[in-house]
């Protein structure tokens, strides 16, 4: 509606001679993602609504005594970046706690451990986020073992980048009476060596300990929040939607934008099933909030755990190791109520899915869920109920999307990572179903796009690059042959696609046509994930998505043209402004 006011105004005061911007940015290399004007050079801002698309020199007819004139100098301008998957606490607490991202063998692991163990008193906790085995030589998780050695008098736990699993100590075991006894819980697994633990929980049986570590205050959580808002806002970011939280965070996050600490607008979606999600169906949506800059309306569930911990659920056993097949993290069973009555209720739900068992079965119960509550009991008739991650796939299940309207909720980083060792968690002939960008597209389904930080590094120029190229990063690198007498074996609870020569370090990572390249999305596409796509995905595509007059100002201002660059460069390009309601909230004011 207010859209809607705001173009009936524009064009009234137009007709008058009389609209003043007070904003005008000028000399830009704009693109709107508006299929009518594709391209502009400059942008009128009023409030914090854009009241003007087209030329410099049309715009300058808008131009008051007191109107601020913005030269963009070239600068590509894009509509406002929304990442439609990330966990904001996370990139804060990864800041403040033990970062181990980029610690790319297992020599630099333990000594940032070590590190930390030396400025840590006795008995205290050490915790941190961020490794991956995925490019160590050899690429097999740590143990207790490892961590015993540097850190026999604190307990430690350290969670894996995808955030589905774990590595403690022995001292941490203790805590939780964690012996050769002690039973996997639903939904989780406690990894072991002959018998006894070794240290890696898995999913829920990463709670058995991660719930003797002391909770953080509350000033330090905002902390953490405060810091994750901060690192989104340089990247570009003009909108994160969150993807899950409790009341504890939801407190915090209200308080937060109420203070007006917060310039970014925010998703939030509350965890279910469990007293957040009750609360969100009980007291209903909070819609554009703190001008515009807060909603939560969505229940995100977790339905299954990662392919790199071998926590996501597939039909058939893991090719690198036949005795599991992951696991479901919710009873189906009781997730039916609570889809019927978010139907009823307007509520939005998203779900984790990543193996093809776990994205069958939620699809199977969207579906079910659809038809016991159809369009005419329904609050809201369209839904868009999401699936995050879908990153296997069947043939069978693929056009789903489309045809149910779900939403693929998806993270391109997640394809050139995992891809180094999906060849030996799925076998080639699943990985066809792998990361499935393009396909979804062709069946009709709309595919938003994230970062899933602080899973990956929740850069956006990363997650467009892998959108367009599917290639790995550069640092990581891809062979384009095996050296010769390289055989496959598989390594047990190896997060990697492990090949050895002659030499214990000898990895190859798998080999091009594993990548699916075909799945690569174009430019104009990758920039729809992030932009239009990522906005109807929040029921906001009257306001936000695209640069016409009448929705709101928020843009990202990059250091290169991204729509045209060698691939490559993509990489280099740099948030040069964050624009959010017209306001400059990063960059040169």
């Amino acid at each position: 509606m207010r859209a809607v006011t705001a173009i009936l105004l524009f064009m009234s005061c137009v007709t008058a001679g009389a609209e003043t911007a007070e904003t005008i940015f000028i000399n830009g290399n704009i693109y709107t993602v508006n299929d009518k004007q594709p391209f502009a050079q400059a942008i009128a801002v009023k409030g914090d609504r854009i009241i003007f698309v087209g030329a410099n020199a049309d715009a300058e007819k808008l131009r008051g005594d007191k109107t601020r004139i913005v030269d963009l100098a070239g600068k590509t301008v894009t509509p406002g970046f929304t990442d439609s998957h990330c966990h904001i606490f996370g990139i804060g607490e990864r800041e403040m706690t033990l970062n181990l991202e980029g610690t790319n063998t297992r020599e630099d692991f333990l000594a940032k451990v070590k590190e930390r163990v030396a400025q840590t008193e006795r008995n205290k906790w050490i915790t941190g986020r961020g490794w991956i085995e995925t490019f160590w030589k050899p690429p097999l998780f740590p143990s207790r073992a490892d961590l015993d050695k540097i850190a026999p008098d604190n307990p430690v736990f350290l969670t894996r980048a995808d955030g589905h699993a774990a590595v403690v100590n022995s001292a941490a075991l203790k805590l939780a009476n964690i012996d050769d006894h002690t039973p996997d819980p639903f939904g989780g697994q406690i990894l072991k060596t002959k018998g006894d633990p070794n240290g890696m929980l898995l999913d829920n049986a990463m709670d058995l300990v991660a719930k003797n570590i002391p909770k953080p205050t509350e000033a330090e959580t905002e902390q953490a929040l405060l810091k994750g808002i901060d690192r989104e806002i340089k990247l570009g970011w003009c909108e994160i939607q969150n993807a899950g939280s409790e009341l504890s965070d939801q407190e915090i996050i209200r308080r937060a934008f109420a203070a007006r600490k917060v310039k970014l607008r925010m998703i939030n979606a509350a965890y279910g099933p469990g007293e957040a999600a009750n609360a969100l169906l009980k007291n209903g949506a909070t819609l554009n909030a703190f001008d515009h800059r807060f909603t939560q309306r969505t229940i995100k569930v977790i339905f299954d755990g990662a392919l790199g911990s071998r926590g996501a659920a597939l039909l058939a056993p893991y090719s690198d190791k036949a005795d599991t097949s992951g696991f479901l993290t919710q009873k189906p069973e009781e997730l039916r109520p609570m889809f019927e009555e978010a139907l009823r209720r307007g509520i939005q739900v998203e779900t984790h899915a990543i193996g093809d068992r776990a994205n069958r079965l939620i699809l199977d119960l969207y579906e079910q869920a659809f038809k016991a509550v159809p369009p005419g009991k329904r609050k809201i008739q369209e839904p868009r109920w999401r699936v995050e991650h879908a990153q296997i796939l069947t043939e069978q299940d693929l056009p789903r999307f489309g045809r149910l309207g779900v939403i693929a909720s998806m993270q391109p980083s997640h394809a050139i990572s995992d891809l180094f060792f999906a060849p030996a968690r799925l076998g080639i002939e699943r990985l066809a179903g792998a990361y499935a960008w393009n396909s979804l597209i062709k069946s009709g389904a709309i595919i938003c796009g994230g970062s899933d930080a602080p899973v990956e590094r929740g850069e956006p120029m990363i997650e467009f690059y892998a959108a367009v190229t599917r290639c790995p990063l550069p640092e990581h690198g891809l062979p384009v042959a095996a050296p010769s007498r390289v055989e496959l074996r598989s390594e047990q609870n190896s997060g990697q696609d492990v090949r050895r020569a002659h030499r214990q370090d000898a990895y190859v990572p798998p080999q091009p046509e594993g990548w699916h390249p075909e799945q690569a999305v174009s430019r104009e596409q990758a920039l729809r994930m992030f932009t239009s796509n990522a906005a109807y995905a929040a029921f906001e595509e009257n306001d936000k998505g695209s640069i016409e007059v009448g929705k709101l100002a928020d843009f990202t201002v990059l250091s290169a043209d991204i729509m045209k660059i060698p691939a490559p460069e993509i990489l280099k390009t740099r948030c040069e402004m964050t624009v959010i309601g017209g306001e400059i909230v990063y960059g040169d004011r």
